[in-house]
């Protein structure tokens, strides 16, 4: 190895270190969502909070991302051990099957409507073409499409997908709100950088209109502003059923300090 090699081989562990190095100086500066959570959890003046943070709609591609992993096993055991009964083609069809739909799910709002319209008209189509007797050279359409890819492509697809999740789990542990009963609190970076805004300032709503993402367990909270020049804020948060009733909770219920004086309940006005 010449010297050359070795500096460039030398380059990621030496961006690690300096990482580390730097996240022990600043630990106890950056304020991060898990941080936030603990702080709420142990404040003995409120019981009732919620932080959540917006995941990337690539969340969504969960399942093709699970078909790309079994696809690469099934690829991999078919190149190094030949194993006969596997058809690469075949593989690659369920795969480009599996990735159409996902794409429609993320590209499109479906809701329960919708996807029965959708049934409906392809069970029409398939009477149609089948009165043609055209619907096996439909068929045969797709199976001449012969798509046979390598074990190392499905894993890459795979890695993509699940490399821009974590990128939004990591970006949601600097952006991220907490609301309280009294407030909500807008974190915008790796410090204690953010806005409080009073409960009579904003406003909230859940939406699960979109039947695959609730199947999902993921929908949408939305913030609104008395401030009408201010653009709502939308957040995709999973098990948006236990999300949406904590949410229902704290909006409902206000808290008063215990240290303001005597005859103030300390466990917060419903």
């Amino acid at each position: 190895m010449t010297s050359r090699q070795i500096i460039v081989f030398c380059i990621p562990f030496a961006l690690l270190l300096a990482t580390f190095v730097a996240w022990l100086f600043l630990r106890k500066t950056i304020r991060t969502r898990l941080r936030t959570e603990k702080q709420l959890r142990d404040d003995p003046d409120i019981t009732e909070w919620l932080v959540v943070f917006n995941w990337s709609r690539k969340i969504l591609f969960l399942p093709i991302i699970a078909v790309s992993l079994v696809c690469w096993l099934l690829m991999l055991l078919y190149e190094t051990w030949h194993w006969g009964w596997i058809n690469p083609e075949a593989v690659g069809g369920v795969w480009l099957a599996v990735f159409f739909v996902n794409f429609l799910i993320d590209e499109y709002q479906i809701t329960i409507r919708v996807l029965l319209m959708f049934v409906v008209l392809a069970v029409a189509a398939a009477l149609w073409l089948t009165l043609l007797d055209w619907l096996r050279p439909f068929l045969n359409l797709f199976g001449r499409l012969n798509v046979a890819l390598s074990s190392e492509a499905y894993l890459i697809f795979a890695l993509i997908l699940l490399a821009a999740i974590a990128v939004s789990w990591i970006k949601g542990l600097f952006y991220y709100i907490a609301i309280t009963p009294n407030a909500i609190d807008i974190k915008t970076g790796p410090t204690d950088t953010g806005e409080q805004i009073a409960r009579e300032q904003y406003g909230t709503r859940v939406e699960t209109g979109d039947f695959i993402e609730r199947i999902m367990g993921f929908g949408t909270i939305i913030v609104t502003f008395a401030d009408n020049r201010r653009p709502p804020m939308l957040m995709m948060v999973g098990r948006i059923g236990a999300k949406a009733k904590a949410l229902e909770s704290v909006r409902g219920k206000i808290v008063v300090d215990r240290h303001q004086g005597p005859g103030v309940e300390d466990k917060g006005i419903s």
